[in-house]
């Protein structure tokens, strides 16, 4: 949380656009020049859960007066044992911080990705991806979903493993190449 805080201490400019989120955006490193023209700050942390976003919103964006903010956050918390009703509920929560301290400005969530590591719990990403698109599609206003889920799949509905490291569930360089197509193509639609 400290180097977070730095960061906004830190930085020289204003940036457009906020990642904030878990390893899938804090591993991130190429965001800036991926995606520059959103000039971006990635505000991603390790091992953090939409739970853990929602705690340190406040703190960790009180020196940001950004145009937009992505948010990629879930994951974790599905692998910790949460419920999907439980990730939803936390997906509202910081909705309501995000709104309160930034207004009006668009606000992306990106779906949960596929990873292969947590295949065994398809049912519950497809679900809790699911239950937030539709709420998000409920509010008709500065929220929109992103599907990065569909994406990721091959034709017989797997991941593709070249989107991850070894590990599979961080991203490969191909994964973030994607990343930066969807999430590019969605904000300049």
């Amino acid at each position: 949380m400290r180097r977070l805080e730095n960061e906004g201490q830190q930085r020289d400019h204003k940036a457009d656009t906020i990642f904030y989120g878990s390893s899938s955006i804090r591993l991130w490193t190429s965001v800036y020049d991926d995606l520059k023209d959103l000039n971006p700050v990635n505000l991603g942390f390790g091992g953090s859960t939409l739970a853990a976003c929602v705690w340190f919103f406040d703190r960790i964006m009180a020196l940001w007066n950004p145009k937009r903010l992505i948010v990629y956050a879930g994951d974790n918390d599905l692998g910790d044992g949460r419920h999907p009703e439980e990730i939803f509920i936390f997906f509202q929560q910081l909705v309501a911080r995000a709104n309160r301290r930034f207004g009006n400005i668009p606000c992306y969530f990106v779906s949960l990705k596929p990873s292969i590591s947590r295949w065994h719990m398809a049912d519950q990403f497809k679900f809790t991806n699911k239950i937030i698109e539709a709420e998000i599609e409920s509010y008709k206003n500065n929220w929109q979903f992103i599907d990065i889920f569909s994406a990721m799949l091959d034709a017989n509905g797997y991941p593709k493993k070249e989107y991850y490291l070894d590990d599979g569930l961080h991203l490969s360089p191909e994964g973030y190449r994607l990343w930066k197509q969807i999430i590019n193509d969605h904000i300049h639609r």
